[in-house]
């Protein structure tokens, strides 16, 4: 796999710009590249989609266990002809004290050569120890090349030249002389999203026409090409299982995107249509009504940059508020909970949102909540409960994720109800986030799938139980049971409809509906049936089960009389495979 890493000595030193640039001028040369972002970022990966033509993905070591992160990069990386990673901050910033999740640490995991992009603003022969610095700190970090940025002429670059190449080994891959057109827009939470910027095309194309003249575009791919070829420090994970696949199938979801929400992670969306949803595109500031959906997904932006827009647009504002009061599932992050606040003040400004939960907004200087965050469920969780072993937290029982938001909650009432306990962070009120109203559940926490959290599949499988339940789509003759409060459905016999629904609570209450009391002994068979499925792809014979057993309990515990005295209603192949959340059989395998 050919790639290379762009970082620098210190932030705001001009790596996004580099980085867009690269990736326009080898789309450019005719290269399929794919762009990939250190670390939790929304924008950043926005501006390098653009200039790629392809999604870009977010390589986070926090959330992500290394494995994770080096099967996404390899996963993708092999569908390209070069991958460009743009670090965060600086080289060797991070928040472990010996760099575990720095740039330079991914650098490695990934066997990857750094460019060192440095704002030469200012320095000359300064430069030489910095580089020799950045070398001698981790003689481990391929340092390959440097791009010299904000160069102030002719006469500045060649000496910033002589001095790299008299006393370092390290070759300069280009300089870019300053120019304002390259400047990237900032406001408060950093640079503006790109589908805010009307002539972001032209933008990127002027970064990249600089870029193809500035810098060595041939010698840039040379140092892609030296990358180490790596193998997953432990196996990917499991495909999704059949049972996964299209399990909501037929469920719409309509996701707001336009110019004042626009943050969502590739990752989630791809996961929604492996489930078999499909995305529906609704503009918030211009639409007058929703599309036929659902269920809703608000993601993070800007609302406040348009809240007179978006208070203009009372059509959208009350289309949602009717579908939320006809119970609509709805998942909003940040700006999406602003939007479906009362109202939003900023200053002497005050305007009026969605009004669909009982809280106003307020927008202060300087941020509320920033970095990452780490919560646990509560009990009012809409789709998870802290009881379901199948929940989708991790082994830990943390959800983790990220929040950056100037803005906080104001005239909350006081039974307010929360689905999350921030173990870290701040979320709403240092306490709690994941606002709970009717079947909305609002946050200031970003989640992503597969990085801390998998809340595309509880959110789907919540949305298309409540459709299911909703507009009676199940088999005729189906009936259900109940699940931390919400109906599980199953056929006449009481085998599920949906494999992917099977739940411990499930288990429970499927066996009270048959009067059978559960023992460990029943676990176990439960938990063995569920295994043996899941390397298979298909139930156990009864003489496996026999096999098994036997070994594990004795003969005559084992044997086939006494696995059918457990299970009275069909034995261990018909009520053990129920009650495992398996589907019939017919006859034995």
């Amino acid at each position: 796999m050919t790639g290379l890493l762009i970082s620098a000595a210190h932030k705001s030193s001009g790596k996004t710009t580099v980085s867009v640039g690269l990736c326009a001028a080898l789309v450019g040369l005719g290269q399929v590249v794919q762009a990939f972002k250190k670390g939790p970022d929304y924008i950043d990966p926005m501006w390098l989609s653009r200039a790629s033509g392809r999604a870009c993905f977010n390589l986070d070591s926090h959330l992500s266990s290394a494995a994770q992160v080096q099967t996404c990069y390899s996963r993708l990386a092999a569908k390209a002809d070069i991958s460009i990673v743009e670090g965060n901050k600086g080289l060797y910033d991070g928040l472990a004290l010996d760099g575990a999740n720095s740039n330079a640490a991914l650098a490695t995991l990934l066997g990857l050569p750094v460019v060192l992009v440095i704002d030469a603003r200012g320095m000359t022969r300064g430069i030489a120890p910095l580089i020799l610095g950045y070398q001698a700190f981790d003689p481990g970090v391929r340092i390959a090349g440097v791009i010299l940025n904000q160069v102030g002429g002719s006469r500045h670059e060649n000496k910033l030249r002589a001095v790299i190449e008299h006393y370092t080994p390290v070759k300069v891959l280009g300089a870019i002389a300053q120019d304002p057109h390259l400047a990237m827009v900032e406001r408060h939470l950093g640079l503006v999203p790109q589908h805010e910027v009307d002539d972001a095309h032209q933008r990127i194309e002027h970064m990249g026409r600089v870029i193809s003249a500035q810098v060595d575009l041939h010698r840039v791919m040379e140092i892609a090409r030296t990358a180490t070829p790596f193998t997953p420090s432990a196996p990917p994970a499991k495909p999704p299982s059949a049972s996964m696949l299209g399990i909501a199938s037929g469920l719409r979801v309509g996701i707001a995107q336009d110019k004042a929400f626009g943050f969502y992670y590739p990752d989630d969306l791809c996961a929604f249509e492996r489930m078999g949803a499909s995305l529906h595109r609704f503009d918030c500031l211009n639409d007058s009504r929703l599309p036929d959906v659902d269920a809703l997904f608000i993601g993070g932006g800007f609302p406040e940059m348009f809240m007179a827009e978006l208070e203009a647009n009372s059509a959208m504002r009350s289309s949602i508020r009717a579908a939320i009061d006809s119970g609509m599932p709805v998942y909003a992050e940040c700006g999406g909970l602003m939007y479906l606040a009362r109202r939003i003040r900023w200053g002497d400004q005050s305007h009026d949102m969605v009004g669909a939960l009982p809280v106003d907004v307020r927008m202060h200087s300087r941020p509320v909540g920033r970095g990452y965050v780490e919560l646990t469920h509560t009990q009012n969780a809409p789709w998870t409960s802290p009881a379901d072993a199948t929940s989708s937290s991790p082994v830990d029982g943390l959800i983790r994720g990220h929040e950056f938001h100037h803005s906080a909650i104001e005239n909350a009432p006081a039974d307010l109800k929360f689905a999350y306990s921030v173990q870290r962070g701040h979320g709403v009120d240092g306490q709690h986030d994941g606002i709970v109203h009717q079947q909305v559940l609002a946050s200031y926490a970003h989640l992503r799938t597969q990085a801390g959290s998998t809340w595309v599949s509880d959110f789907v499988k919540f949305a298309h139980s409540r459709k299911i339940a909703s507009t009676g789509l199940s088999k005729p003759g189906a009936r259900h049971v109940k699940v931390n409060g919400h109906p599980v459905w199953t056929d006449v016999e009481g085998y599920l409809l949906r494999m992917d629904d099977w739940s411990e609570g499930f288990t429970q209450a499927q066996a009270q509906s048959e009067n059978l009391q559960l023992t460990d002994a029943h676990w176990a068979v439960i938990r063995f049936l569920r295994q043996y499925f899941e390397e298979h792809r298909v139930q156990a014979q009864v003489r496996t089960m026999i096999s098994h057993f036997s070994r594990c309990w004795g003969a005559e515990l084992g044997s086939n009389h006494h696995l059918h005295t457990m299970f009275p209603m069909g034995g261990p192949q018909k009520q053990g495979n129920r009650l495992a959340g398996l589907w019939k059989t017919k006859g034995e395998h």
